[in-house]
């Protein structure tokens, strides 16, 4: 008797083949799609990003659909939700999907498709209608790519899908998600198949394969070159991959970047493919600071640019070459400001409560009238409380031996810091961005979220972090040092050590 469970083997080896490390997936899901296997309902796939799940799903439903001949047992259709910017979008992009994979005649028919129920009758309609005119025993794998980063979607979206397979005999819903919950669909006895992360030896056996491998370097043969390849892999792997990279593109793309310059010297005849250590020390610097991977203009180093610059005692030298301006910094260390500097990518409300907050921080609530407040002589008194510090001299100033600014944080009251950033705003903002009295507006909230996500200002008390972060009463601390501050400040045009009490 012959068992009529089947698989199609030598579609799933050349499926294997070409998605290595992957061959348990391929198998499971292989058997919950294919009619003659063990066809399920509905089915959820899912695991973190490039993990190969939307390709090993769409290449496996091609091949089956083509091994079946002019009358294919198994029909599919894919919708991205990435496409799809409304659920209205999805459902009728679902629809014309549907409509083109069984090439159905009624497609000029096909109208607007507004809610769930609506594409539950346009979808019954056309495969049930399908069902009548094919074979019976065939099946319509209904693909949702990225379903759970739907934007608008109604929160009974996914339950509804899932239960359109109880409706329309022969449906698959296929369900390609990040991170599932326990009640997601709603339905009991949906399986779940799991991708799990490439493993260190996953990602070298896929980065020796093509299309990865590297043509043969000059003066080696192309093992000596696959044998390096290897292991310069696993080496940017232990150094960049959890830092830098941590999927398999993003690996990929750093063994691409590195890989000329960690073969330079084979290339110019000073080392020799066999000695990975000797080419290791020289490139070593590429594999400590992941900077390298940034894409960018690079600057001239004084080094590098020695035979190219003319004048002897010049400053600074520019070339010109296709259009872009390559200039090499001067030699008292003025130039352009460091891309990741923190002054440079604050927005200017951002960087006037950061310093706000470190005032707070190290400044005592005391002398907050002090500093900021105009109501005695018609300006803030700066330089570290002037003759206060003079004149009230108590016994514990006059024994403490370190600077405030140099002392932990302290804990400060939100409703503080924002009066402090209300206080100085449009004597510290030159540009005038405020309103006419330097008040608070919607520009706080958005710049305190930026602070916090960045862990610039850290919440702390009770409430843990939890509760609205705009509350008044809430207690914050500044993240930063003054290194940092000083730096935010002069950006600015402000000199921070003048705001501080001592």
């Amino acid at each position: 008797m012959n068992s009529i469970f089947e698989l199609p083997e030598d579609l799933l080896a050349t499926l294997i083949e070409s998605f290595p490390c992957r061959d348990a997936q391929i198998r499971a899901l292989a058997t919950l799609l294919y009619p003659r296997a063990a066809p399920c309902r509905n089915l959820i796939v899912h695991g973190i990003e490039a993990t190969g799940k939307t390709a090993i799903t769409s290449g496996l439903l091609e091949a089956l659909q083509s091994a079946t001949g002019d009358a294919p047992l198994l029909k599919y259709a894919i919708v991205k939700s990435a496409e799809c910017v409304t659920a209205r979008h999805l459902f009728e992009r679902t629809v014309g999907s549907v409509a083109d994979a069984l090439k159905w005649a009624g497609t000029a028919a096909v109208g607007r498709c507004e809610t769930l129920a609506a594409l539950t009758v346009e979808l019954t309609r056309m495969l049930k209608d399908d069902v009548e005119q094919e074979a019976r025993d065939g099946r319509f794998v209904l693909v949702f790519d990225g379903i759970d980063r739907q934007r608008d979607a109604p929160p009974t979206l996914l339950p509804a899908l899932a239960r359109l397979s109880e409706i329309i005999p022969n449906l698959t819903t296929v369900f390609i998600l990040t991170a599932p919950t326990p009640s997601l669909l709603r339905v009991s006895s949906a399986p779940q198949l799991y991708f799990p992360p490439y493993t260190k030896t996953d990602f070298i056996a896929i980065l020796s394969r093509p299309p990865y491998t590297p043509p043969p370097l000059p003066n080696t043969t192309a093992q000596e070159t696959t044998d390096l390849w290897t292991r310069y892999a696993a080496a940017v792997h232990d150094a960049l991959a959890k830092p830098a990279s941590r999927s398999l593109p993003g690996l990929a793309r750093a063994c691409a970047a590195l890989w000329p310059r960690f073969t330079a010297p084979v290339a110019a005849g000073t080392h020799r493919a066999r000695e990975f250590g000797r080419l290791l020390v020289a490139a070593r610097a590429c594999f400590q600071d992941e900077g390298v991977l940034e894409p960018g203009i690079t600057l001239l180093s004084s080094s590098a640019s020695k035979s190219v610059s003319t004048p002897a005692n010049s400053s600074s030298t520019s070339h010109k070459n296709g259009g872009i301006m390559m200039t090499k910094k001067k030699k008292n260390g003025e130039g352009a400001a460091d891309s990741k500097d923190l002054a440079t990518l604050l927005p200017p409300t951002a960087r006037l409560l950061l310093v706000a907050a470190y005032l707070a921080s190290h400044n005592a609530p005391r002398h907050d009238q002090l500093l900021f407040s105009t109501w005695h002589s018609g300006r803030r008194r700066r330089g570290g409380g002037g003759a206060m510090s003079a004149s009230r001299v108590t016994k514990r100033t006059k024994h403490r031996k370190i600077a405030r600014k140099l002392l932990g944080p302290s804990a400060f009251v939100l409703e503080r810091m924002v009066a402090i950033y209300g206080a100085t705003r449009r004597e510290w903002d030159s540009k005038g961005s405020g309103g006419e009295e330097g008040g608070v507006d919607g520009d706080v909230g958005m710049a305190m979220a930026t602070l916090a996500s960045l862990r610039l200002l850290v919440r702390v008390g009770g409430a843990g972090g939890g509760g609205d972060a705009m509350d008044r009463g809430g207690k914050w601390r500044v993240g930063v040092g003054w290194e940092v501050v000083r730096g935010v400040g002069r950006s600015m045009g402000v000199e921070v050590e003048e705001w501080l009490v001592e």
